[in-house]
Parts: structure tokens; C-alpha cells; sequence
């Protein structure tokens, strides 16, 4: 028989899997509100936001005025950051599939990867850092990303199996964990490499997510 803190345990599991399926709704929602291109960047910092106070600080305040809360105050800077990772991203697939030298293509796929990287990690860095510009916290995603090079690879290889096997036998649950899973692997991935950061002079790293966030839920 399972023991007390056995169904604690599950229940906890079974909570994290009901707010990260939320999450996604609430991101897909947001993307499709802003036509996809204007709202796919204030989309995932809002994302990331939520998933960086849940997993860095413990906070799991409601999650639809939280993100609701993000996506407004950083509405513009996310915006352009979205923009530009969306106009990037269309100019280099178009490059991978039309270009008629096979260099230039492998040359868009290693681009294709570094934009991969940076997209991943852009949002989490502009969420918890005080970065001024979109140039600077682009560049810092792609140094945390390749400076980390071990941990983005582990991660990008199990939400890749993850979503394989969705794809394979589960395909509508890709429609619930299809952009939270990514973001939660490298919400992740930043919690262990921002842990030796806070203390850090020479990084400007955000004591709290969100100071104006709703009064929080004690973390699971």
C-alpha cells in the first residue's frame, strides 16, 4: 500500500502536470490572440516567467492573472524578441529547403540550431535578469545555452523523446504539453545555472520573478 507521503507525492505530480497542461492553453491562446507573430513573444516570456518563479522560487501563484500580469508588463520588448526570432527562423528554414548550394544549406542548419538556442533561452534570461536591450539578452541566451552546452543537449534530447512518443501515441496531448514541456526543461536547466549567479555582483539577476505578481500559493 502506498504510504501518506506516497499520494502527497502524487498528488504534487498530478498538480505540476494540471498547471504545466494550463500553462500551454494559456500560451497557445495568447500566440493565436496576436496573430502568432505578435504573440508568440509575449507569450513565452509570460511562460517563462510563471515557470521560473514556480521552479526557481517556489512560487505558484494563480496562473491566469500571472500571466496575464507578465504578458502586460513586458508586452513590447517581448514582442520585438518574438518578431525578430520568428522573421530570423522564416528567412533561414527558406534558405535550408531553396537554397541551390548544398554549403549554404548545412551553414542555415547550423544558424537553424543557434537560433534554436537562443529562442530557448531568450525569454528565461529577459525574466529574470535586468538586461537592458533585446541585443544583450540575446547574446546572454546564447552564452547561458553553449555555456551550458551539456545541460541543453540533455534537455533538448528528453523533450525530444517526450514528444516523439506524444506524437506517436498520444498526438492530443501534444496540444496540452506541445510548448510547456520545452519551456519547463529549460526553466530547469536555468534554475541550475542561475543558483551560483544570485550572489553574483556582475549579473543582474532578479531577486523575484515577478514583484508584482498575486500573493502566492505555498510550492508543491
Amino acid at each position: 500500500m502506498f504510504s501518506f507521503e506516497g499520494f502527497v507525492r502524487i498528488d504534487a505530480i498530478c498538480r505540476g502536470l494540471f498547471r504545466l497542461a494550463y500553462l500551454n492553453l494559456l500560451w497557445l491562446a495568447t500566440t493565436l490572440l496576436g496573430l502568432v507573430v505578435l504573440g508568440f513573444g509575449p507569450a513565452s516570456y509570460a511562460m517563462a516567467t510563471y515557470l521560473d518563479g514556480w521552479l526557481r522560487h517556489g512560487e505558484t501563484p494563480p496562473p491566469t492573472r500571472t500571466f496575464v500580469a507578465a504578458v502586460r508588463e513586458a508586452t513590447g520588448r517581448s514582442m520585438l524578441v518574438g518578431a525578430v526570432l520568428l522573421g530570423a527562423g522564416a528567412v533561414i528554414v527558406t534558405n535550408v529547403f531553396l537554397a541551390p548550394v548544398w554549403i549554404v544549406q548545412a551553414l542555415n542548419v547550423v544558424a537553424l540550431v543557434v537560433l534554436g538556442v537562443a529562442a530557448a533561452y531568450v525569454f528565461p534570461v529577459m525574466t529574470a535578469t535586468d538586461l537592458p536591450t533585446a541585443g544583450r539578452q540575446l547574446a546572454a541566451a546564447l552564452l547561458l545555452g553553449f555555456g551550458s552546452l551539456h545541460w541543453t543537449i540533455l534537455g533538448a534530447t528528453a523533450v525530444g523523446l517526450v514528444e516523439w512518443l506524444l506524437w506517436q501515441y498520444a498526438t492530443p496531448l501534444l496540444l496540452l504539453f506541445g510548448a510547456s514541456l520545452p519551456a519547463f526543461a529549460v526553466a530547469l536547466v536555468t534554475r541550475i545555472v542561475f543558483r551560483p549567479l544570485v550572489e553574483s555582483p556582475e549579473v543582474p539577476l532578479r531577486s523575484a520573478v515577478h514583484p508584482n505578481a498575486p500573493v502566492t500559493e505555498q510550492a508543491s
